[in-house]
Order: C-alpha cells, then sequence, then structure tokens
C-alpha cells in the first residue's frame, strides 16, 4: 500500500488508484497488491486510508471495495454489503455493493455526483491489454491567456453541442489574477447553480455549466468534468394527493421510488386513471409532490429546473407543432427559437430528418402527414436541441401495430445512443424492447419495477401476454396487494431499486433556485411574427373572407339607405337626420368591433398547447405577444383601410371638412379595431378551448351594442358600463368627425304669433359628439387605454399559465 502523501510513484506492472477532488487536490496513488482492498476514511475498516481532512470529507468510513477479476480489479459500493453514504457511480450510472463494475485501465469512478461536490477514482493497470480511449480534450489550462469556450473550432475549448453557442464564453484574468467568465451565449451559463449576469468571478472548485456540459476549475485548469451524455433520474418516495370538487382527497402517486440509470429506456405502462402521466410529468419536474423529491444527477430537478430546460426532451399527448407548416418549416422554426443565433439550422435540421426518417417529405405540410409522421416531427422538434433526457406521453396512441413498433423501435435507438428515455403507453406489444417497465395500479401505486421479460414472473400469470397484468390489476383491491407484494419481495424492489437507487443528495449548498434565461427579445419577435405571418397567409379563403366582411356589410346599408344620404344635412328642420347618421357611424363601428373580435378570438388559444411547450423551454411573453399584436395589428390596418375606402364610396364625406374626416375615421377605425382585437387575445388567452372562444362572441357583441349610447340614453350605472365600451368612445369620436350636433335642428317659433321656441324631441347628448378637437382625442386616447389594458391583462393571464 502507498502513503497519501500525493507524491507520484513510478509503478511497475501493479494496478494502483489515484484520488482527485474538486479543488484538483490529488491522493495516492494507492497500489492494488492484494486479492481485496478497501477504500474509506476509517482505518479500522480500510486498508487504503484517506485522511481525515475537510476536502476528503466525502469520503465514507468504508467507501469501496476492490477485489481481483483476472488480471484486473472489481469495484463495489461500500463493504459490498453496505452502501457507502455518497456511493459510487460510473459515468452516473450507480456501481451497486453486491453487482460492482469490472474496472479497465484508465476507467474513472465518481464518488457522488459530478453535478455537486466529488472525488474521482481513476484506475491504472499498465499490464491490461487494452486501455479506455480518452476524450479528446478533458482539461484546459487558464494560466497567463485567454481562453474562449464554444462550439465553434477555432475555440480553445471546444464543446460540440447544438445548444452552445459558437462564442459561448470566454474566461481572462483580472488585475488581482482572479479569473473572470465573460458569457457572451445565446443560452446562458450557470456557475456554482446560479445564472451568470454578464460576467462572473471563478474560484478554485468552481462548477460551470455550459449547454450539456459540466467544467470544473481546479487551479490553472479547467477540467470537463461530465459531457452530460449521461443523465440518471432518482425518484424518492413520490407522493401526491389532490381534492376533487367535492373537497375528497385524491391519491394521484402514492409513495413511489424509481431509479433511472443513464441511457435506460422506461416504459410506464398500466390502467386508466393509474397516475402514468402524473408520474411522467413529475419525474420531469412539471407536477409538485406533497413528498418526495426527483432529483437529476443528484440535483433537485424541480429547483434547478432553469439549468435543464434546454436539455430536456418533451412530447406532450398532444401535438405540439402547426398544421399549416411544411416539416422543413417546423424544424427550423423550431430550431431558430432553441439554438443559437450562430448555429447552422441546415446542417441541423438534416441531422434531425435522418434521426426520424421524414427526409422525403420535408416539404409536406404537417396536417397531409399520417398519424406515425406526425408524431415524429413532434419528436424531431425536441431532437433539435439533442436532449439527453427525453419524455414523451402516449406517443404511439392510434397508431396501428405496425407503426407502434417503428416507434418504439426508434426510441430504442435513441436510447442506444446515449439518451435517457422514459415513455408513457397503455399498449403492450412493444414494450420488451425496454429495458425497465414501470406498472401502475389505481391511486398511483407502483405494482412493478424491472426489466419487462420478468414482469410476467413476478405477477405469475401463464401467458406472456401484458394485457393479462391489465385485467390482473384491475380491483383495486387487488392492486393495494401487489404493491405491497412488490416492496416486500427482495428478488425484486431490493434489486431494481434498492440497490441503484441513490438515497443521499451530494448536490452542494445551493443560495436560491437559478433564474432562467431570456432569450433575446428581438430576435424572438422577429422569428415569431414570421411564423405568424406565414400561418396566416397559408390560409388565403379565411383572409378573404376577414378582409371583405366589414366592406361587403357596409355596402349592403349604403342598398338599403337607397337614395337617403347622411352626413349632409338637407333639411334644416328634418329632426330624424342626426339620428340616422348616428346609426350610420354605429354600423361603422360595429363592422369594425365584429371583424376585429372574429380576428382574434382564437389566436391564442388554438395554440396554447405549442405555447405551453415553447415557453418550457425559452419562450419569452412580451416577444409572443408582440408578435400578435405586430402581424393583427397590419391586419386590422388592412381591414381598417378596406372599410374607410369603402365609406368614402359609399358615402359622401361632409362637406366641410372632407380630409380630416376620411383620414380621422381611417384613424379611428384603426384604433377600433386595434382595441377589440386587444379584448379578443385576451379572452382568447382566458378560455379553456376553441368552442368556448366561439361562445364568447355574442357575449362581447351584445354589450358593446347596448351601452354604446346610440340605441339608447346612458344615464346612472349605465353611463358607466358605457365608458367600459369600445364602441362608445368609437362611435364618439366617428361623430365628432361628422358634426353630429350640427344636424340637431335648432329651436324655432311655432308662429309669428306664438314666439316661444320649440325644441325638436331628438335625444341625442350633444357633448359626446363635440366637433372639437380636444373631444376627437379624448375618444381616441380612450381607445388606446383600451388596447394597453387589454394586453396587459393578456400579458398577467399568459405569465399564470407558467408551471415553473
Amino acid at each position: 500500500m502507498t502513503n497519501a502523501s500525493g507524491s507520484k510513484t513510478v509503478l511497475a506492472q501493479i494496478p494502483s488508484i489515484i484520488l482527485r477532488n474538486n479543488q484538483g487536490e490529488i491522493l495516492g496513488p494507492f497500489e492494488l497488491t492484494r486479492d481485496l482492498h478497501r477504500l474509506g476514511r476509517n482505518a479500522e475498516k480500510a486498508d487504503l486510508v484517506v485522511p481525515e481532512s475537510k476536502t476528503w470529507m466525502l469520503v465514507s468510513g468504508c467507501q469501496a471495495s476492490f477485489t481481483t477479476e483476472g488480471n484486473d480489479y472489481r469495484i463495489y459500493d461500500g463493504d459490498q454489503v453496505k452502501p457507502s453514504s455518497n456511493r459510487l457511480f460510473s459515468n452516473n450510472t450507480l456501481i451497486t455493493p453486491k453487482e460492482g463494475l469490472l474496472l479497465q485501465d484508465g476507467m474513472e469512478i465518481t464518488i457522488g455526483t459530478v453535478t455537486g461536490n466529488h472525488i474521482i477514482i481513476t484506475y491504472s493497470n499498465p499490464s491490461a491489454n487494452q486501455t479506455l480511449k480518452p476524450l479528446k480534450t478533458t482539461s484546459i489550462s487558464l494560466k497567463n491567456k485567454s481562453v474562449v469556450i464554444g462550439r465553434d473550432t477555432q475555440a480553445n475549448l471546444r464543446l460540440d453541442a447544438p445548444t452552445v453557442s459558437r462564442y459561448h464564453a470566454i474566461i481572462d484574468s483580472n488585475n488581482q489574477g482572479k479569473y473572470i467568465l465573460t458569457d457572451r451565449s445565446t443560452n446562458g451559463v450557470f456557475v456554482n447553480g446560479q445564472k451568470v449576469t454578464n460576467q462572473a468571478i471563478l474560484f478554485n472548485g468552481s462548477t460551470i455549466r455550459i449547454g450539456p456540459y459540466t467544467l470544473i476549475l481546479q487551479g490553472d485548469d479547467l477540467l470537463i468534468a461530465d459531457t452530460g451524455d449521461n443523465i440518471r433520474l432518482d425518484a424518492k418516495n413520490l407522493h401526491r394527493v389532490v381534492k376533487d370538487k367535492q373537497g375528497k382527497n385524491i391519491t394521484l402517486l402514492t409513495d413511489i421510488s424509481l431509479p433511472i440509470d443513464p441511457g435506460q429506456f422506461v416504459v410506464i405502462v398500466g390502467g386508466s386513471g393509474a397516475g402514468k402521466s402524473t408520474l411522467m410529468r413529475t419525474l420531469l419536474g412539471l407536477e409538485p409532490v406533497n413528498n418526495g423529491i426527483v432529483e437529476l444527477n443528484g440535483e433537485d430537478l424541480r429547483k434547478n429546473f432553469n439549468i435543464y430546460r434546454n436539455l430536456i426532451g418533451y412530447v406532450p399527448q398532444y401535438d405540439i407543432v402547426h398544421s399549416n407548416l411544411t416539416v422543413k418549416e417546423v424544424l427550423d422554426y423550431a430550431a431558430k427559437l432553441r439554438l443559437p443565433f450562430d448555429i447552422n439550422i441546415e446542417q441541423e435540421r438534416e441531422k434531425v430528418l435522418t434521426q426520424i426518417e421524414l427526409k422525403e417529405r420535408e416539404n409536406t405540410l404537417v396536417k397531409n402527414l399520417s398519424g406515425g409522421q406526425l408524431k415524429r416531427v413532434s419528436m424531431g422538434v425536441e431532437l433539435l436541441a439533442d436532449p439527453k433526457l427525453f419524455f414523451l406521453d402516449e406517443p404511439t396512441s392510434g397508431l396501428d401495430p405496425g407503426l407502434d413498433k417503428k416507434m418504439m423501435e426508434l426510441l430504442k435507438t435513441l436510447s442506444e445512443e446515449g439518451r435517457t428515455i422514459i415513455l408513457v403507453t397503455h399498449t403492450t406489444l412493444n414494450i420488451h424492447l425496454c429495458d425497465r417497465l414501470v406498472f401502475l395500479g389505481k391511486g398511483g401505486n407502483l405494482c412493478y419495477f424491472g426489466p419487462p421479460q420478468e414482469a410476467i414472473t413476478f405477477f405469475g400469470l401463464k401467458s406472456n401476454n401484458f394485457a393479462n397484468i391489465y385485467i390482473h390489476l384491475e380491483d383495486k383491491n387487488k392492486v393495494e396487494e401487489e404493491s405491497i407484494r412488490f416492496k416486500d419481495d427482495s428478488n425484486f424492489y431490493d434489486k431494481y431499486i434498492t440497490q441503484h437507487l441513490v438515497q443521499v443528495s451530494t448536490q452542494t449548498n445551493q443560495k436560491s433556485k437559478p433564474k432562467k434565461v431570456n432569450s433575446s427579445f428581438l430576435q424572438q419577435f422577429s422569428i415569431l411574427s414570421q411564423r405568424y405571418g406565414q400561418l396566416l397567409l397559408r390560409d388565403p379563403l379565411n383572409i378573404g373572407l376577414t378582409l371583405i366582411t366589414a366592406p361587403l356589410g357596409i355596402i349592403a346599408m349604403r342598398i338599403a339607405l337607397s337614395d337617403i344620404i347622411p352626413f349632409n344635412l338637407a333639411d334644416d328642420n328634418d329632426p330624424s337626420f342626426a339620428t340616422l347618421s348616428l346609426k350610420v357611424l354605429f354600423v361603422f363601428t360595429c363592422a369594425a368591433i365584429w371583424v376585429g373580435l372574429a380576428s382574434s378570438l382564437q389566436e391564442i388559444v388554438k395554440e396554447s398547447k405549442i405555447y405551453q411547450r415553447e415557453r418550457l423551454v425559452n419562450l419569452g411573453i412580451c416577444a409572443y405577444l408582440a408578435s400578435k399584436a405586430s402581424i393583427l395589428g397590419i391586419l386590422g390596418f388592412l381591414q381598417s383601410l378596406l372599410i374607410s375606402l369603402t365609406i368614402l364610396i359609399c358615402f359622401k364625406a361632409p362637406e366641410s371638412n372632407q380630409f380630416t374626416w376620411i383620414l380621422g375615421t381611417e384613424i379611428t377605425l384603426f384604433l377600433t379595431l386595434f382595441s377589440t382585437i386587444g379584448l379578443g387575445i385576451m379572452v382568447s388567452a382566458f378560455v379553456k378551448n376553441i368552442t368556448q372562444a366561439n361562445s364568447s362572441l355574442p357575449l362581447l357583441l351584445l354589450p358593446q351594442i347596448i351601452f354604446s349610447g346610440v340605441l339608447f340614453k346612458m344615464t346612472g350605472i349605465g353611463k358607466l358600463f358605457s365608458w367600459l365600451m369600445i364602441s362608445r368612445w368609437s362611435v364618439g369620436a366617428l361623430g365628432s368627425l361628422v358634426d353630429i350636433p350640427s344636424m340637431i335642428p335648432e329651436a324655432k317659433p311655432i308662429s309669428p304669433l306664438n314666439p316661444a321656441p320649440v325644441e325638436v324631441p331628438v335625444d341625442i347628448p350633444t357633448e359626446v359628439y363635440a366637433a372639437d378637437s380636444s373631444n376627437l382625442l379624448i375618444n381616441w386616447g380612450l381607445l388606446l387605454l383600451h388596447s394597453f389594458l387589454y394586453w396587459g391583462v393578456t400579458y398577467i393571464l399568459q405569465k399564470r399559465k407558467d408551471i415553473l
């Protein structure tokens, strides 16, 4: 045995190990000469003794056991019976006390997880016939130079991942000799669990997250501690209870623990209401629990979700792509939103199209794809970021057996490439392809976890048909019995859960929840506006109907009026002229409100599922709403322009002020349309589905008609309600432009013998339609205020939808 002096010893053909901590301190080498060695801090339990110093406290009293196997050694966790406190990992896969792992020359074993405080054990065996291939770049010196980290081939430290920018970050030293990291990226940098805002000071042992990579500063060297290819998930005692409408408790998950190793393909099955989707969304970090925790590589996933947003793929049960885009366009827009702006979009798209086998359908509209192809497009959107943890909820739902098999084979291939895949399904035809099967019973009871081939044995069924397990677990009492039996069965629960579950977290003490990386507003606004505009143009019939509806209505009114010409008073004694002109203006307003609502009521709710998924990654609410406002604003301008031109053609302008009238009418109608669009967008953000949006149209339109102040005189509380109506201010502005008060006949005496003037009974509030600039500006200002209020409330409604 070699003492722990840290001095280097020239070893002949003797296997040995060295230990390295986060600060770069090295302990060893320890020679392995016996048939059995034990590593630890307790000299009574271990012969390879680690000192009792603070920097090595992560090592347990008995951390690991080494036994000879051929020319090499097999390493076991703990003393081969009791596991160590912080456990042993190989590429984030847990090494158990019973199974162990056969070591090879150059292999690295980790005490604790690489995302927190950890120690690396490096095994060396000069006499081995084969050695592990080293990483292309394991570390780089920062001393006396500026170091560029990024995806570019010219970067000093190249990190090859689609979520990494070409020049992601730069590390320099300041006058005090400290290293300063400057963030230059799209998707952000996290240092010691906190998002970097422009710059951060690095200290010895600092952990840096860039895309899927974990880097550690050790002295003057920057070490690649983890490439992100090996993600493990530990679910510990997940329990969730909610209340129904009657206030009764409903258990969704019942004390579920699951260890999911890197690269495993895990399938969650069970009957309806068993909690499959709830469990998956909990493992994903989206659903809260009353008790328990989900850890990703030893970190609380829900708390640190902002670090992993771009590294987790999630395909919900519903489709998350726009049907009026081609496959190519869907992937291009998704790449522009999720990946750095300096990435080669075409290259990434071609790679994904090959993976999902849709290259020949890249120019096909999504709505023309088959069910299986549509699911693959949704998967392709997620694969753009090359996620290492991939969740899919019912991706085979509705597919025929052949497509189901192809989908499962594709997922198996993706897991073999190093991804950890968790799938929810209700079909059992091809679940033999998975590595681990999770069978849930009613009430979220875990009835089985292990290899799919052993499930039939555990349930004691004669047939190999997995569907028989569904029948077996139909009874709730049977479910509870089987769940208890599974937890008491050491051949299954202990073997596949207890021995593989990381019970003690090794993450560092984190100050606070990491902040979300905010993407560029202008970049997202540009991409979203382009996509939204393209989607509208893909439906020319709808655009055409939207543009001509109001003009056709105004033309119809012109026909109905026949020879009557409003706005230009011909008979000073006509008491009905002012009322008639006001009604015509009211129709102009109603036409604008109608098309404004029709254009906007579905615009958020119809893509709510897509919004939720994109928001979960990096979508900014302001950029999203601004894109809606800009494109719908352009559409509103065209609608108001056509309405104004139709009015100009069908109706003679007031003789006194023709230019001001048509320009003022255009401004008024545009403001009316834009504020109504804001109202429609707000309602679209509030309702749950398209049916509710359509049903709300008359409910929104009727108050605008009733409280406009045209059909009925507004007094008392009615007057207050009218101030809340777009129609009130729109008609007010139009009335001011045509000078409605001037059309009301003046009071005249009945006869020379009776000189007392008699007023004409016209019930029109002249102050509302006063023909002065201040009144006009007030009406326009109130229309703008309505717009700001509606868009502001929409922002709040969208913000409240955030899960994390």
